[in-house]
């Protein structure tokens, strides 16, 4: 695995995979790395000639300065999940190489996508995204990018960004990886005990609920229901949503047809966490 930390080395390197015609994959991460991740790796490596992985622990996307100084940083032990994943090439910048003197962050028009759910609660967040994923992408020039269905809301904002910016890139979205099919893996789940992670997941239960209730007509009370089952167990909770799988638009009165997606985000003492599960695909 060539691994890489400036620009100028990236650039050189990629670009005489271009001269070959060789296609590129990108799976963009902040490190602290778990299976998930692995699995975009294995994705990325089956669709692709060059798989190109990120490692940045971007600090524009941050809205919570404690959060960004708890992010769990495992470099070494990242390093080896993947050269042993068969990665070709990691990428691992300093902050000057992403956000170089006389960096002006551009603003991204995203509609409704930054006003609600993560955006209501994280307020700048995909703002920060965006700029990061932008210059990676600038960088990189993937055919294909690869990302985790549990950042489902992310997902469609870098989507948003892509056709923004008219990047060539196709996005392709692996499904969540689940600890014992339940607890979505997170680099955030390094900071929980052994009994929380245990609590946390009554998350991907109260998803599984909600599938398994859903039915035509109002949804208001599943909502509500699902959110005091949450608080019950002693989780802070930011939202549970019933939204349209395509728009993220909320949806309190369902007409049995319409595709649908529920999003859960909540604190469990100082580690919040944010999950989802598509309901009729």
């Amino acid at each position: 695995m060539i691994i890489s930390k400036r620009l100028i080395d990236i650039r050189n390197i990629l670009g005489s995979i271009q001269i070959k015609s060789q296609s590129i994959g990108f799976v963009p991460t902040m490190g602290a790395l778990h299976p998930g991740h692995m699995a975009l790796i294995d994705a990325c490596k089956t669709k692709n000639d060059i798989c190109v992985c990120s490692i940045f622990v971007n600090p524009t996307q941050f809205n919570n300065k404690q959060d960004f100084e708890k992010y769990p940083i495992t470099l070494t032990r990242d390093i080896q999940m993947l050269e042993a994943a068969g990665c070709d090439i990691l990428f691992i910048p300093g902050i000057v190489e992403i956000y170089p003197a006389g960096y002006i962050a551009p603003h991204y028009e995203l509609g409704i996508l930054e006003t609600i759910l993560e955006g209501e609660f994280r307020p700048g967040h995909f703002q920060g995204v965006c700029q990061v994923v932008d210059r990676l992408l600038q960088i990189i020039a993937p055919n294909h990018l690869f990302l985790g269905q549990k950042d489902y809301q992310q997902c469609m904002v870098i989507k948003k960004l892509i056709e923004l910016k008219s990047y060539p890139t196709r996005v392709i979205t692996v499904p969540t990886i689940r600890e014992n099919n339940k607890l979505a893996l997170s680099s955030r789940n390094m900071r929980l005990t052994d009994p929380e992670k245990k609590k946390a997941e009554e998350i991907s239960e109260c998803l599984l609920t909600i599938k398994q209730e859903i039915k035509a007509g109002s949804l208001k009370e599943l909502k509500m229901a699902m959110q005091h089952q949450l608080t019950k167990h002693g989780f802070m909770v930011d939202y549970v949503e019933i939204a349209d799988a395509d728009t993220l638009e909320s949806i309190d009165v369902w007409d049995g047809k319409k595709k649908l997606v529920a999003l859960v985000a909540a604190y469990l003492g100082e580690v919040r966490l944010i999950d989802n599960m598509l309901l009729n695909e």
